[in-house]
């Protein structure tokens, strides 16, 4: 593509990798802090709502400097710019990417702020504010139907977001076109006290409307008579809704990508949750962190610092995945949210000009709450074979959202919120510093075999350190902090994207299994196998 130049094909590129083996390869993060005690301010960054200490992962002041020549040559800032003034960056597809546009304010030259988006805006947060005076509408349950971006998004932020939540609503999402998905949400409602909301850009998605008509199945079959009022719809295809019964919709536009939709009208169940005012302060928190991708300098552009540091571990350090441990139980769909936004937009094996590219692209993006994950995959993160670089998400104060919260249940979750942070704070600790065979040797020894020697015992106990880790810091988790986090996230995305040369816009890898379902389906119905392989043939005479 005109104008960007391909990592690999950078002067830079080469540069890093004569780095890479001279000072790189061998990069000890303990004895980098020995040397410089000033590291952690050289290496923590200030960006809007969020704090990262960049200072235990393998870098120094040289390997960000050559990292950054790298994103200069490439023209990842161009780029950027392009994409903030509305390129048809997409370039697979013919579309712009203005995401940022749907959190832009009105008269804002980031993003470019459109009438149509604050039209649209604007009514569906009037539409929210009916619906949650519940005396009125008789809403108490709200059943988002949707699948991929169009839930992803509002399941990972409506708990993340529970203490601002309406205290007479309750949300539920279902996806999975799977019948176990729907039915035990069904289960617990009543047709006159919930509203379904049908979210599908062009409302063809195969799972969104087989879930959509088992809903209406179940509200006609139980009493429901209004389609019209307890039905909406997030799509441009006000037809093929209104097809269905559904006279209320909110649209949103081509350039607006599923995994970067939550901004937009899919974003309905977000507001019906948390109400008009906060919805517009998750716009308002990423639009904060759109203005720090555009404006702060490189090298405290934290976005950029950690799309450089993706591709620093992914293509020479060769770490193949990245955890993520957010220590907030509301943040527990943010690891699932994170995976369709890295590995959906940046999972690609071709570059710009469709040719093959020679180095890898999206790390696994895989993770749990803390403390949860301690007790399940940390094991391997201390003393596996593989390094795996971890993101530790902390929050200052909690916000609980309890009426009652006061005395002696106060003060136990106090001391609880303290015994969160000082278990993120440690696992970080104990990543970068290890425990030594000899350390292992000169502690008290647990009880074992008595066929294990000692220094087989502490060879098990041994832990390498060394291992790299980023923790976020935020002072509380607030829909505006909450905002800036996620558009954090797209942009550290973008960036490595536009490093390696891809489009992370498009998602093409989806469209073959799609096709390939909707021959099997008759098939499965008639027993029809001509033309299939013999696995698959197999498998449809098992399962028919």
């Amino acid at each position: 593509m005109s104008g960007f130049t391909r990592c690999d094909r950078t002067q830079a590129w080469g540069a890093l990798k004569g780095h890479f083996e001279a000072h790189g390869r061998d990069f000890d993060v303990r004895e980098a802090f020995a040397r410089d005690p000033g590291r952690f301010e050289a290496f923590g960054v200030e960006a809007p709502e969020v704090f990262a200490d960049l200072s235990k992962n393998r870098i120094d002041l040289a390997t960000q400097r050559f990292l950054l020549d790298l994103a200069r040559e490439c023209g990842v800032e161009a780029r950027r710019d392009a994409m903030f003034a509305g390129a048809p960056i997409n370039t697979t597809e013919g579309r712009a990417v203005l995401h940022a546009a749907l959190r832009a304010p009105h008269n804002s030259a980031l993003g470019r702020s459109l009438p149509e988006v604050e039209q649209v805006l604007g009514a569906m947060l009037a539409y929210v504010e009916t619906v949650r005076d519940t005396q009125a509408s008789g809403i108490r349950h709200i059943v988002n139907i949707g699948i991929g971006g169009s839930d992803l998004g509002p399941q990972m932020v409506v708990p993340a977001l529970d203490a601002f939540a309406h205290p007479g609503l309750t949300l539920h999402f279902v996806s999975n076109v799977d019948g176990h998905d729907i039915t035990p949400v069904l289960r617990k409602l009543k047709a006159s006290e919930t509203l379904f909301i049908i979210a599908s850009k062009t409302f063809t998605t195969q799972e969104t409307l087989a879930n959509a008509m088992a809903a209406k199945a179940w509200f006609v079959a139980n009493g429901g008579s209004d389609t019209a009022k307890h039905f909406v719809a997030t799509t441009t295809n006000v037809k093929a809704a209104a097809d269905f019964g559904i006279t209320t919709t909110f649209g949103f536009w081509d350039w607006v990508g599923g995994r970067y939709s939550l901004w937009s009208a899919i974003g309905l169940p977000i507001a019906l949750a948390i109400g008009a005012d906060n919805f517009r302060a998750l716009l308002d928190g990423a639009h904060a962190m759109d203005e720090h991708f555009a404006h702060a300098p490189a090298s405290k552009n934290l976005p950029l610092l950690l799309g450089l540091l993706d591709v620093w571990y992914r293509n020479f350090h060769g770490f193949t995945s990245r955890s993520v441990a957010p220590y907030h139980q509301g943040l527990k769909r943010l690891p699932a949210y994170l995976q369709q936004l890295e590995m959906e937009s940046n999972g690609k094996r071709v570059d710009l000009d469709g040719e093959p590219l020679p180095y890898a692209t999206s790390p696994v993006v895989w993770g749990e709450p803390g403390t949860n994950g301690q007790h399940a995959y940390f094991q391997m993160l201390h003393q596996g074979t593989d390094v795996i670089p971890v993101e530790f998400i902390l929050v200052k104060h909690p916000t609980h959202g309890l009426s009652d919260l006061h005395g002696p249940l106060l003060e136990q979750l106090e001391r609880q919120h303290i015994m969160l942070l000082a278990n993120g704070l440690a696992q970080s600790q104990a990543l970068m510093q290890g425990k030594s065979t000899e350390q292992a040797q000169s502690e008290k020894a647990p009880t074992a075999s008595k066929e294990l020697d000692a220094l087989t015992l502490a060879r098990h106990r041994t832990f390498p350190g060394n291992r790299p880790s980023t923790t976020f810091v935020l002072d509380q988790l607030t829909p505006r902090s909450l905002g800036a986090l996620i558009a954090l996230y797209e942009h550290r995305v973008f960036t490595s994207g536009a490093l390696w040369g891809i489009n992370s816009f498009d998602q093409w890898g989806v469209e073959l299994g799609k096709a390939l379902c909707n021959d099997l389906l008759p098939r499965l119905a008639t027993g029809d196998v001509v033309g299939l392989d013999a696995s698959t043939a197999g498998l449809m005479a098992r399962l028919r």
